[in-house]
């Protein structure tokens, strides 16, 4: 089948301002739209840029917008898009070119949040035990790729750049609920900042862009109440 594909490009270098270029491709129905950006760079023009890697959905760094919503273009299938495609790049950060991002201050509020276990304990004898109630507990959130796209989904991000966003605050949830850990108050003290979790303000954006099914906005809503009951 023969899909239309519109890339929002921009070199900031030498592009006055963003603009719209478009191709026709060839693709298969099983295609994904990773497979048509290759096939664009490969075939028409080399000039194309956008960050790729495992093109398995694990590595998250071909998170962009493809018709209007926060994908993996490594995932959506071209069958369930149509003939017509429109890519552009995640929005909120700074594009550094074509479909490529500055992720750098999504990832300092990542290391923000000490996305580590701290356990200054001394350490037993073999490893430090834990029921399947507990590893229960964080589950959903050890499946986060830091792939950004629920941070850039998130009015509350679109207004006020500072917000910590739901990335980090889902990779602090996988710590502060883990029973090994005992960094939890730290964390919590971050994210009751003006910055953090308080500008949530549910929209429930995050849910549906994350690539990996995380009840993102029930993890923000769990460090909300952790962080009532501490105050009581």
């Amino acid at each position: 089948m023969k899909v239309h594909v519109r890339v929002k490009r921009f070199q900031p270098e030498k592009d006055a301002a963003p603009y719209w270029a478009e191709y026709e491709v060839e693709v298969e129905p099983v295609d994904r739209v990773l497979d048509a950006l290759e096939y664009i760079k490969w075939y028409q023009d080399g000039t194309l840029t956008f960050r790729r890697s495992c093109a398995h959905g694990i590595c998250g760094s071909d998170a962009m917008i493809i018709n209007g919503r926060n994908r993996l273009a490594c995932k959506v299938l071209v069958k369930d898009l149509g003939q017509h495609i429109t890519v552009e790049p995640l929005r909120g950060f700074r594009v550094i070119k074509d479909l490529v991002v500055d992720m750098e201050a999504f990832f300092a509020k990542y290391r923000a949040i000490k996305p580590y276990l701290i356990n200054d304990e001394p350490a037993p004898e073999k490893e430090r035990l834990q029921s399947p109630e507990e590893r229960a507990r964080f589950d959903d959130t050890t499946k986060c790729i830091l792939c950004a796209a629920c941070t850039t989904s998130c009015p509350s991000f679109w207004a006020n750049s500072e917000y910590i966003g739901p990335a980090a605050i889902v990779n602090a949830h996988r710590f502060i609920f883990d029973s090994r850990d005992r960094g939890g108050l730290q964390r919590l003290d971050i994210l009751t900042e003006k910055t953090g979790v308080w500008r949530c303000r549910t929209i429930f954006n995050c849910v549906e862009a994350c690539p990996r099914g995380i009840d993102v906005t029930r993890a923000i809503a769990e460090v909300k109440r952790a962080l009532l009951l501490r105050s009581l």
